[in-house]
């Protein structure tokens, strides 16, 4: 008996839609990008519940005729390619013919068109059936679609959906890139009601991503080069030292104006951006490179958002070149400056202690360079040598003790502080001691719920990208908890009216903090961790009396001996290991 059979075509269907959508922004890229096919000036996304209620798309475009209405939404109905030689040459977004077809399959769409050269038309498709086509009214040539009641009919994919503010964010991610990219085009989108983006047409690819970022234009960097023997052309917006990241979602890379993520690139771009920007930051580009199409790949993946370029190597080593060319010769220096001028706290305090100078703020994970091996007997891995005298922790009494009784006898690059204590030399990482103490301290207040706060005299005013503006509305009880009352001073920009006593770097902190993702499931351990980590700041001068404060607060923590992010905040170098290397033994 055969049992093997032949799946029926709803089944098909409802498989195949999941390859192209798997959640609400899925279907907004698809759609857009038709949108964007057809040649549309203006295009609004209204949405509903994130999108999985309604999704309702409405542009200016070519429109869509009565014979292709009754094409569109079945399987491979294409107008971009005939042949398999048109994939080496196209120049369109979309061009499998999967994107309505599989949309129809999992949703109920009501799509109304109206070309140049005829009436408007309608079609209805409810789970890849159509229910009817007939003659409506649209006031203007283009193309109006609602995609309702998404996964009506897959109820196992629609429960793996997130809560509205991750596919908000999925959404956002995906309609950013296409503002930047096409500056010339106004793009509106709102959700229940609530305009998040509203962009006219931009005179300048710069004027369109500092409207669309909320930055400033002045921090831009803008160049465009041909390479005619590569048949390459490369144009780059980069942000200056001044515009500073806890992630990198400030980052696009463009292919012939398709969105693509290209871990190559992405990376030799970021190397770049160390030569000037300290570690654990990141800076912001828009990178778009217009290649030969049959030199580029764009069918390796069913979102079309991987690519595949001939000769790479040698588009990323021209892309190096240039990018550290504007980086390094006409970049600016930081701004040395609070984002508020005059903010004071109550008692003459400074509100805002940014220390943002290059050089100055050291990240958590290279204030040692790479990172050090430890092994059962206590030795450390460094450069080649062995130093079993180079203890991290020693035996931890042994080690607190002898750190109890310990010496200030100087600093190097007010960086590391020596201490002495009978036959060994303590070398403390400043700046991840003052990690630890604070952490606790911090946490500690965060478990009580007592944060000890000081007002703003002058509020902290901060612009948000729409990301942060989406994360900041479902954070600001969270934030208030972790002493940062914030208020909405205008469409685009929060005011912090108080800030914790513990923390500098309001600034980074609230950024960090609207970047975690996950934070309204933070405990005070995590919040803690990621608040320390946008504040601590390297680089103070310590005299005598401070540095000794610093090392009782360091022996009063509960782990004094490891950073929040598990290095180490010192390490004893004895006097037997000094005098071999002296070769006094």
């Amino acid at each position: 008996m055969s049992t093997v059979s032949l799946l029926a075509p709803d089944v098909i269907a409802k498989i195949a839609a999941g390859e192209a959508v798997d959640r609400p922004a899925s279907v907004v890229k698809e759609l857009l990008e038709n949108a964007i096919d057809a040649g549309a000036t203006a295009i609004e996304i209204h949405l509903k519940d994130a999108g999985k209620e309604l999704i309702h798309i409405k542009d200016n475009g070519s429109g869509i005729g009565r014979p292709d209405l009754e094409k569109i939404f079945q399987r491979h109905a294409t107008s971009k390619i005939t042949n398999i030689e048109d994939l080496e040459k196209l120049h369109s977004m979309g061009f499998r013919g999967e994107a309505l077809y599989s949309i129809g399959a999992v949703s109920d769409v009501t799509l109304r068109s109206r070309t140049a050269q005829g009436e408007a038309w309608q079609i209805h498709i409810r789970g890849g059936v159509r229910q009817s086509l007939e003659p409506t009214s649209l006031a203007q040539v283009g193309t109006d679609i609602k995609v309702a009641e998404l996964f009506f009919n897959t109820p196992a994919r629609r429960k793996f959906l997130k809560n509205n503010t991750s596919e908000l964010n999925q959404i956002l991610n995906i309609v950013l890139p296409y503002t930047l990219i096409y500056s010339e085009k106004r793009f509106v989108l709102t959700h229940a009601g609530r305009t998040i983006l509203d962009l006219k047409p931009a005179p300048s690819r710069i004027d369109r991503a500092a409207a669309a970022l909320n930055l400033e234009l002045k921090h831009f960097l803008e160049t465009d080069q041909e390479f005619v023997q590569e048949q390459l052309r490369i144009r780059l917006t980069l942000g200056n030292i001044n515009i500073q990241r806890p992630r990198r979602d400030l980052q696009f890379i463009f292919v012939n104006h398709r969105p693509v993520e290209s871990r190559n690139l992405n990376f030799n771009l970021n190397d770049v951006y160390k030569l000037v920007l300290p570690p654990g930051v990141y800076g912001a580009f828009i990178v778009e490179l217009m290649v030969n199409p049959a030199n580029v790949d764009v069918n390796i993946h069913p979102t079309k958002r991987e690519v595949r370029i001939k000769d790479e190597a040698r588009i990323i080593s021209l892309l190096r070149r240039m990018t550290e060319y504007q980086l390094m010769h006409r970049g600016q220096a930081r701004t040395l400056t609070t984002s508020t001028p005059g903010v004071e706290a109550v008692g003459g305090l400074p509100a805002n202690d940014m220390i943002f100078a290059q050089g100055q703020f050291q990240s958590q994970k290279d204030v040692f360079g790479s990172p050090t091996k430890t092994f059962g007997d206590d030795s450390v891995v460094v450069g080649d040598n062995i130093m079993r005298e180079f203890q991290l922790f020693g035996h931890d009494d042994t080690l607190r003790s002898k750190f109890t009784r310990a010496r200030f006898i100087g600093a190097f690059l007010q960086k590391f502080l020596l201490f002495e204590a009978d036959q060994s030399l303590f070398i403390i990482d400043q700046h991840a001691a003052q990690e630890r103490i604070m952490f606790e301290k911090f946490k500690s207040q965060l478990e009580t719920s007592k944060v000890e706060t000081q007002p703003l005299l002058t509020p902290l005013l901060i612009k948000l990208t729409p990301q942060e503006k989406i994360a900041w509305e479902e954070l600001q009880e969270k934030l208030a908890n972790a002493g940062l009352e914030t208020t909405q001073f205008d469409a685009d920009t929060i005011a912090v009216q108080t800030q914790p006593l513990l923390l500098k770097n309001i600034e980074g902190v609230v950024r960090t903090l609207l970047a975690g993702g996950q934070t309204l499931r933070m405990d005070a351990d995590a919040l803690a961790r990621r608040a320390c980590k946008a504040s601590i700041v390297a680089g103070d001068k310590l005299d005598i009396t401070q540095a000794d404060f610093q090392r009782k607060q360091l022996l009063d923590c509960q782990d004094p001996f490891t950073c929040p992010h598990g290095r180490p905040t010192l390490i004893e170098v004895t006097q037997d290991f000094l005098d071999r290397q002296f070769l006094r033994s």
